[in-house]
C-alpha cells in the first residue's frame, strides 16, 4: 500500500490538473519543502517536507508566523506527491480542495533529527532555506481526542525570528515563482514580468552619521534639512529585487515590506539610497512607527542621498552631485507617495530650526554641500535637536538609597481640565543648594493622599506626597505616548507662576550624545532611553551590569550564551544572537560547537566583565546561558525547571509549586535554589556536580516533572501544550538539554519596569509578591549577601538518587 494512496483516491485526475500519486525516489542531497497558499472552503497555507519520495503535509490555519510567541495550528494531511511543489493553479470547484493554490515559498529544508523518528514521536526539529521562510522551526503534536491530527508549528529564537504575528503574511502576498497574485492566478493570468533591475544589487555600506552640535552651522555652503523620527535605512535595488538594510547592516526587508512595491517602480537599474523609514505625518513618531510595523499600517520612506546609481558609485563625489543623482532615481515618483525627497530647507539656519522646532519637530541636519560620502561620524553633517522647558507642579517625591540625598526624583504634574495629570519624575538637574532647598519646602507641604486624578504607574508606588504648590521649570526633549516627560531636567524653581496657572513653553538647548566610559568599556549614546516607560537610558542597563557582573560570573562564566538585543530599546525591534557578529568585541569569547546537522560554529560564551559590558555596548539587554561550560559542554552542572503558570494563576500557586519541586528534590538528595525570574515564573535550579550528560540530565529532569505532573494533575503538566496547561502550572523541563538556554542570574529581563533575575534563599521566595518585582536599585542591597546559588553544594544524578526518585513513584 502506498502512502499517496489517500491522495489518489480524493482526485479526479480526469478533472483536476493536480499531479498524479507517483512516488520518487530521492533526487538529490537536498529535500525540498513548498508553502501554497490555498483559497478553498477556508483560507489557509499548505506547509510540506520532502521525505521517503512523498511531501509530508499541514494545513496551517493561519499561516506561518516569524514570532516565537505565535504557535500556529497545522493539521496533518493525506502525503503528497513530490511533484505537487511545483504546482500553481486552480482545482475545479467540486474536487476535494477545490480553489486557487499558489506557490507561496519554495527551497529546502534540513532535519536536525531522524525524520521518521521524529514524526512518530509527535516533534519535528527542522531549519529552512526558503525565499521567505527561513532559521530554525519546531512542528510539535498536540495530544487530543479529536479526529484530526493537530499540530503546532513555531519559529525558533533566533536570528531570523520577528515579533510581529502576520509580518510575514502581509510582506509576501505575490507567487514565489511567478509574481502573481491569487486574483491573477484564478484568472489563469500569465506570470508578471517586472521590470528588469538588470545591474548588480549594490552591497550595504556604512552610513554617514551625524555630529550632535549646540547650534546649527552659518553660512551659505551649507544644505539643511529635517530631523526625522523613525528608523534609518538603505534601500538596495538591482538584480534580485530590493533590499532594506538598518543602519547596522541588518537586513529587514521583511520589516519593511510595505515599501517593497514603491521601490520596485524606481526607473533605475540598480541604486543605493540613504533615507529614513517613518510613519506618522510630517517627520514621523517613532511611537506610531512601532505600531505601524507591528499591525502592517503604512510607511514613507523620505530620501536623503544617493551612494549609488546605475552601476557607478557616488560615495566620493560631492553632495550637490549625489543629490541630482537622487532626483534623476526619484523621478516620477509622486510627492506624496509611499517613496519622497527629503527637500532641502532655505534661509538661515538658526531661522529654520527655531521654525522647525515651533512646528514639533525634532530638529534639523545640516550637510556640507561639498562633502563625500565617507560611511562614519563626521562634522559634514551636523544635527541640531530641539529641547523644550516648561513649568510642572511639584506633587510629591521618591525616596533615595543613596547616603546625604534627601531624594532620588521629583514626581510632576500639569493642571489639565481643573485636574492633576501625572507627567513623570525628574531625577537630575539637582546640586546641593537645590537639594537643601527643596527639603525645607516639601517638609513643609507634606501629606498623605496623592494629589493627582486618574491611576498611576509603578514608578510612583512608595512616592511621599505634597501639597502642589510649588513649580518647577524642567527641560525636556519630548512627550511619550502616554503623555509623560521623556529625559527631563530640573532647571529650578519658579516663583513667579501659579500652580494652577502654569503653560509657558520655549525652546532651550541640550548637549547630549556623548560617549560614556563604564567598567573600563566604552558606552556610545548612554542617554538613550531604552526602557521608555520607565526612562531607563543605554548608560543605566551598562551601569547595573557592571555592578552585578561579578555576581553573575560565579555561575556563568565560560558559559556559552545567547543575548537578547534591542539596539532601539524594548520597544524596538528584538532578537536572540548566539554567533558573534561583524563588529562585536574580542571580550566575547568564542568556542566551536558542533550543531546538531554536524556543522561546527562560533558561539559566544562569557569571559569576564568586559565581554558582559562589551554584550551591552551592542544593545544586549538579557543574558540567556547554557548549562554547562566550554570546558566541559556535554557535562552539565545545573539542571533547571521552569515553573510557568497558565494566565490568571496566582503567585501563591506558583510558590506553592516551587517548594513541592523542593521538598522532593530535597528527599531524593539534590539541594535546589528558586530565582525570580523578572517574568511571571519562578526557576528551581539544581547545581550539579559535572558527572552525568546531557542525556541523563534531560530523561531524570523529564521523569521528574512528570512524575509529579501525574500526581497532582490537577496542579501541573509537564506538556507544552496550551490546551493542558488551563489552570496549571507548566513543569518546563525542556531547558535541560543542549543548546537550551535559562535566563542568567542578576540578568535584566527586556519588558517593562526593567525586572531582574534574582536567586533567593526559600525563606526570600515564601515572602516575595511577585516574580519581576525586583529592580537594579535593589541590587546594591542583594550583593552585599552571599549568592543562594553559591550556599549550595553540587550534587551528582547517583544511582542513589534515581533509585530514590523511583520510590517516590512508586510510593
Amino acid at each position: 500500500m502506498s502512502s499517496l494512496d489517500t491522495y489518489a483516491k480524493k482526485r479526479d485526475f480526469t478533472s483536476t490538473s493536480e499531479p498524479a500519486a507517483e512516488l520518487v525516489e530521492a533526487g538529490g542531497e537536498r529535500l525540498s519543502f513548498v508553502v501554497q497558499k490555498h483559497d478553498a472552503s477556508r483560507l489557509h497555507y499548505d506547509f510540506r517536507l520532502e521525505f521517503g519520495g512523498v511531501l509530508w503535509s499541514w494545513a496551517v490555519t493561519k499561516g506561518p508566523s516569524t514570532d516565537p510567541g505565535e504557535k500556529r495550528l497545522a493539521v496533518r494531511t493525506e502525503d503528497h506527491p513530490v511533484a505537487y511543489g511545483d504546482f500553481e493553479g486552480t482545482i475545479p470547484e467540486k474536487e476535494y480542495g477545490g480553489g486557487t493554490v499558489m506557490l507561496w515559498d519554495q527551497g529546502w529544508w534540513e532535519p536536525l533529527h531522524d525524520p521518521e523518528e521524529g514524526l512518530k514521536q509527535g516533534k519535528l526539529h527542522f531549519r529552512l532555506h526558503g525565499a521567505r521562510m527561513e532559521g530554525g522551526w519546531t512542528l510539535v503534536r498536540m495530544r487530543g481526542k479529536e479526529k484530526r491530527e493537530n499540530w503546532l508549528l513555531i519559529k525558533e529564537r533566533d536570528d531570523h525570528a520577528g515579533r510581529s504575528a502576520d509580518a510575514l503574511l502581509n510582506r509576501y502576498k505575490n507567487s514565489v515563482t511567478t509574481g502573481r497574485t491569487m486574483r491573477a492566478i484564478a484568472a489563469d493570468k500569465p506570470a508578471e514580468t517586472p521590470k528588469a533591475h538588470d545591474k548588480p544589487l549594490p552591497r550595504f555600506r556604512k552610513v554617514e552619521l551625524a555630529t550632535l552640535v549646540d547650534e546649527p552651522p552659518e553660512g551659505d555652503d551649507w544644505r539643511h534639512e529635517a530631523k526625522f523620527d523613525g528608523y534609518r535605512c538603505l534601500v538596495a535595488l538591482g538584480k534580485g529585487g530590493v533590499r532594506f538594510y538598518t543602519r547596522n547592516g541588518k537586513d529587514w526587508t521583511d520589516r519593511f515590506g510595505a515599501l517593497e512595491q514603491a521601490a520596485l517602480s524606481l526607473k533605475v537599474d540598480a541604486a543605493l539610497i540613504d533615507g529614513e523609514v517613518i510613519a506618522g505625518p510630517g517627520g514621523g513618531d517613532f511611537s506610531t512607527l512601532q505600531s505601524a510595523l507591528k499591525s502592517g499600517d503604512p510607511l514613507t520612506f523620505y530620501a536623503f542621498d544617493c551612494l549609488h546609481l546605475d552601476g557607478k558609485d557616488l560615495a566620493d563625489k560631492p553632495l550637490t552631485e549625489r543629490r541630482e543623482a537622487l532626483e534623476t532615481a526619484l523621478k516620477g515618483q509622486p510627492a506624496r507617495g509611499t517613496i519622497r525627497l527629503s527637500p532641502f530647507i532655505e534661509g538661515d539656519a538658526a531661522e529654520v530650526l527655531e521654525a522647525m522646532c515651533k512646528a514639533g519637530a525634532e530638529g534639523i541636519v545640516s550637510k556640507r554641500a561639498d562633502s563625500c560620502y565617507s560611511g562614519r561620524r563626521s562634522r559634514a553633517w551636523l544635527k541640531t535637536k530641539c529641547v523644550r522647558r516648561a513649568e510642572f507642579v511639584i506633587a510629591g517625591w521618591s525616596k533615595s538609597d543613596k547616603r546625604g540625598r534627601p531624594f532620588s526624583s521629583l514626581l510632576l504634574g500639569s493642571y489639565e481640565g481643573g485636574e492633576l495629570v501625572y507627567r513623570g519624575r525628574v531625577g537630575t538637574g539637582y546640586d546641593q543648594d537645590d537639594f537643601d532647598e527643596l527639603s525645607a519646602l516639601l517638609k513643609a507641604r507634606a501629606r498623605k493622599t496623592s494629589p493627582f486624578s486618574g491611576d498611576l504607574p509603578s514608578e510612583a508606588k512608595g512616592a511621599q506626597w505634597v501639597t502642589p504648590e510649588l513649580v518647577a521649570e524642567v527641560a525636556y526633549t519630548e512627550f511619550t505616548a502616554d503623555g509623560h516627560l521623556r529625559h527631563p531636567v530640573y532647571h529650578g524653581l519658579r516663583e513667579d507662576k501659579d500652580a494652577r496657572e502654569v503653560s509657558a513653553m520655549s525652546e532651550a538647548k541640550v548637549d547630549s550624545g556623548d560617549d560614556a566610559e563604564v567598567g573600563g568599556v566604552r558606552i556610545s549614546h548612554p542617554d538613550r532611553v531604552v526602557y521608555p516607560k520607565d526612562k531607563v537610558t543605554k548608560g543605566d542597563v551598562a551601569r547595573h551590569f557592571d555592578k552585578v557582573a561579578d555576581r553573575m560570573l560565579e555561575t556563568c562564566e565560560d558559559h556559552p550564551v545567547s543575548l537578547l538585543r534591542c539596539p532601539e530599546g524594548i520597544e524596538g525591534e528584538c532578537f536572540f544572537q548566539r554567533h558573534a557578529g561583524k563588529g562585536f568585541p574580542e571580550a566575547l569569547g568564542r568556542v566551536p560547537i558542533e550543531e546538531k546537522g554536524g556543522k561546527k560554529e562560533d558561539y559566544m560564551y562569557l569571559a569576564g566583565r568586559e565581554s558582559i559590558l562589551g554584550a551591552v555596548q551592542m544593545g544586549s539587554m538579557e543574558f540567556h546561558v547554557w548549562g554547562a561550560a566550554r570546558d566541559k559542554l556535554d557535562r552539565p552542572d545545573r539542571m533547571v525547571f521552569d515553573l510557568d503558570p497558565d494566565e490568571g494563576l496566582g503567585f501563591d500557586k506558583v510558590k506553592a509549586a516551587a517548594e513541592e519541586m523542593r521538598e522532593l528534590l530535597s528527599d531524593i538528595g539534590l539541594p535546589s535554589v528558586p530565582m525570580a525570574t523578572g517574568g511571571k515564573g519562578v526557576h528551581v535550579i539544581v547545581p550539579l556536580r559535572r558527572t552525568a550528560g546531557w542525556d541523563t540530565v534531560k530523561t531524570f529532569a523529564q521523569t521528574l516533572s512528570t512524575a509529579l505532573a501525574e500526581r497532582y494533575p490537577d496542579r501541573y503538566t509537564a506538556t507544552m501544550s496550551k490546551q493542558k496547561r488551563k489552570g496549571r502550572i507548566f513543569l518546563d523541563w525542556l531547558r535541560n538539554e543542549k543548546s537550551a538556554t535559562a535566563i542568567a542570574p542578576y540578568s535584566l529581563r527586556a519588558r517593562p519596569g526593567a525586572p531582574v533575575a534574582v536567586p533567593l534563599s526559600w525563606d526570600e521566595l515564601a515572602e516575595l509578591d511577585k516574580p519581576n518585582g525586583f529592580r537594579m536599585s535593589d541590587m546594591e542591597d542583594r550583593l552585599s549577601r552571599p549568592c543562594p546559588l553559591s550556599r549550595v553544594k553540587p550534587k551528582g544524578i547517583s544511582g542513589k538518587v534515581v533509585e530514590a526518585l523511583e520510590d517516590w513513584m512508586n510510593g
